[in-house]
């Protein structure tokens, strides 16, 4: 079925046969003829029209019907004369018979050649559009790490070395292996582990880490949109905060289902004057996963996000691939 969708010489051959199908099934002596006849002079207008005629559809509509009509008629005239003369059929009596197929048949073609090309322009549309909202990721996350790097240069020298490692790790993994629309979940979740693995060098034991998984995050047949989960998790990190240090805590939750994602990300909040909320819901790495969202997943996806005086929480649900 999938060839079928996706070759065109296909879908031609299928139309074809079906309008033999129609035209040998009239009844008359010379059927096989006819249809054949029939098939191959309908065939030129419809090429004609949609190669030729149909692209001035959307630039020049009063040209494109111009065209059309004289398309129609050409070829009736022409199918009509030529019948007649191969097996003498009346011209008065079959003209409005051939007239009216082809210009059915150029309608419906018309319709099909429209319909595929808009739904092929939306495609590569989006696909540019995911296209380029992937590559302002690797940028968002560099820049964010960078900072945390420059913070520890001045600080906390003595963890960088294993800050690096990491980070080549993540770039390594953000650069060269989400190229494609879909990655394994497996290793979309090893990409978060050395992310959380990072910060918890960079905080030692001022934050209260964990990364909980559940149920069959292990197979690796799931796909999942890349570098999708890894803005919240930065947010969660970038924004947490609290009154009460020693009550900050990020916990990270994810329960794989019978190819169903639950995913929950809590960092502690405290919603003081000077903390912009705007920062949370319209940062750049934000806006961006969530018209990923829109873009991959459609209607095929939950996301909501919860505040207390306390927490922060986002939850997504999604179905995997």
């Amino acid at each position: 079925m999938n060839s079928i969708y996706n070759n065109r010489i296909l879908q031609n051959i299928l139309a074809w046969v079906i309008v033999f199908i129609i035209f040998i099934s009239a009844k008359n002596d010379n059927y096989l003829l006819i249809g054949f006849v029939a098939l191959l002079c309908i065939a030129v207008p419809v090429y004609i029209n949609n190669l030729l005629i149909l692209p001035y559809f959307n630039v020049h509509r009063k040209r494109f019907y111009i065209l059309f009509s004289i398309n129609v008629i050409f070829f009736t005239v022409l199918i009509s004369l030529g019948l007649y003369a191969l097996i003498d059929m009346p011209l008065d009596t079959n003209i409005f018979n051939i007239f009216s197929s082809l210009i059915l048949t150029l309608i419906v073609g018309t319709a099909i050649k429209l319909t595929r090309d808009n739904f092929e322009r939306k495609h590569k549309d989006q696909e540019t559009e995911l296209k380029l909202l992937k590559g302002q990721l690797n940028p968002h996350f560099l820049f964010n790490t960078l900072n945390n790097l420059y913070g520890l240069s001045v600080t906390k020298s003595d963890k960088l070395p294993s800050l690096m490692l990491k980070l080549s790790e993540l770039l390594r993994y953000s650069i060269y292996e989400t190229k494609e629309t879909f990655v394994s979940l497996k290793k979309e979740i090893d990409y978060l582990e050395n992310y959380i693995a990072l910060e918890e060098i960079r905080l030692e034991d001022e934050v209260d880490i964990r990364f909980i998984k559940t149920g069959d995050w292990e197979n690796k047949e799931l796909r999942i949109a890349p570098m999708l989960l890894i803005v919240f998790v930065e947010n969660a990190f970038k924004h947490m905060s609290n009154l009460d240090e020693k009550d900050m805590k990020v916990i990270i939750e994810m329960n794989v289902k019978e190819r169903n994602l639950k995913f929950n990300c809590m960092n502690s909040y405290t919603p003081i004057e000077d903390y912009n909320d705007e920062d949370v819901t319209d940062g750049i790495g934000l806006n961006n996963v969530i018209k990923r969202l829109d873009l991959i997943y459609a209607k095929h996806y939950k996301y909501e996000v919860q505040k207390t005086e306390t927490k922060y929480n986002v939850n997504l649900s999604l179905s995997l691939i």
